[in-house]
Formats: C-alpha cells, structure tokens, sequence
C-alpha cells in the first residue's frame, strides 16, 4: 500500500467509472462540478497561483479548462480531477492523470498534474493527490509509465515529483510548444516514473 493513500488504490477503484471520485486520507478527487467554475476561476486569477504558467486566466478561460477537464473525465474514466477537502467539503483546486498534450515531444503518454489554492500550500496535499493518481492510473489503468513536466524554474512542483518517486529525464528536457519562444516558462522538464519503480 502507499503510505497515508491506502483508500487511494482500494475500495474507490471499485466503480470508479461510475461514481467519479477517489479519495486519499484528506482529499476527494472527484469529477467537476458547474459549481466548482467560480472558485477555479479565483484561483486562476491569482497571480502567485499562476506564476509558472504563461498567464493568469479570465473566467471565460477558465471555465473552458473546466469543460475540457469534465469531457476528459468522462470520455477515459479519469483526468485532472476536482480535488476537495474531506474534512469540510471545501474545492481546493486539482489533481489527477490525463493524456499530454499531442504536440509535447513526451506525447503520446499519460502526464500526473496538479493545482492548488495557495491557502493549503505547504500542506503536503499535492503529493498525496498525486500519489493517489498515480496509484490509480497503474493499479486501475494498467498504465505502465505516467510523465510529468513543468517550467524549468518552476521548483516547487519539481520538488513534488522528486517526493512522489518520480526520476529526471534530461534528455526529454524541452521548449514547450505551446508557449511563445523565448517566454521564462517555455523551457520544460520532464520527469517520469513506471509501475515497478512506484513506492509500495
């Protein structure tokens, strides 16, 4: 079992499809909700939020990343999930697995990710909810590799994917395609991490 995620890769695998929701020891991973737009949209609003991302967001984008997020989930059974509180119910942002990007050079390959309101940094909430992820997308997926790569100056998320066992690939290191040339997050690394080398 994952230490602190054992609910995590037991019983809410069963009918997950169905019922949209995973569960570590704080959090609820679940599918989006049209009430969950309003606080996402603060939190992409939030420039300390956004810092290693091109831009903050407006509510119309915002609220587009949610129905893409939403058609994911159920078109694969799983994606970057709502992530909320156990304790209290209250929406903290997102984590969870989805298909990268076409264009990344990684592609195709399923990426781990994560986004949380800056009031539970610090918590150890992105590391739990990744794990979870990952757990699900190899125990219930039968997933043999899962990604994850960030703005190369974004070393806090570096630091999560080095906590959940992930491994630097440098030679997969690139410009993001998707972003402007020279912009300060174009430069991406990458991390990876399979089923055997995942911590039990």
């Amino acid at each position: 079992m994952l230490q602190g995620d054992a609910r995590a890769i037991t019983s809410p695998f069963l009918g997950f499809r169905g019922h949209n929701m995973l569960t570590t020891d704080r959090l609820i991973l679940r599918q989006w909700r049209e009430e969950d737009k309003e606080p996402f949209a603060a939190m992409n609003a939030d420039e300390e939020v956004m810092r290693y991302f091109p831009s903050v967001q407006t509510q119309e984008q915002s609220d587009r990343s949610v129905d893409r997020f939403r058609a994911h989930i159920d078109e694969y059974g799983f994606g970057l999930w709502a992530a909320v509180l156990r304790e209290g119910g209250r929406f903290i942002g997102l984590v969870g697995i989805q298909h990268a990007p076409a264009l990344v050079p990684c592609s195709p390959a399923v990426e781990v990710g994560w986004r949380l309101d800056r009031s539970v940094w610090g918590q150890g909430l992105a590391p739990e909810g990744a794990r979870a992820a990952l757990a699900y997308g190899f125990a219930a997926e039968g997933l043999n590799e899962i990604v994850s790569f960030t703005a190369a100056i974004n070393t806090p998320s570096a630091r999560v994917m080095e906590k959940i066992g992930m491994t630097r690939d440098k030679d997969g290191d690139f410009d993001h395609p998707m972003i402007a040339a020279g912009h300060r997050v174009q430069p991406h690394i990458l991390f990876r991490i399979n089923n055997e080398s995942l911590r039990y």
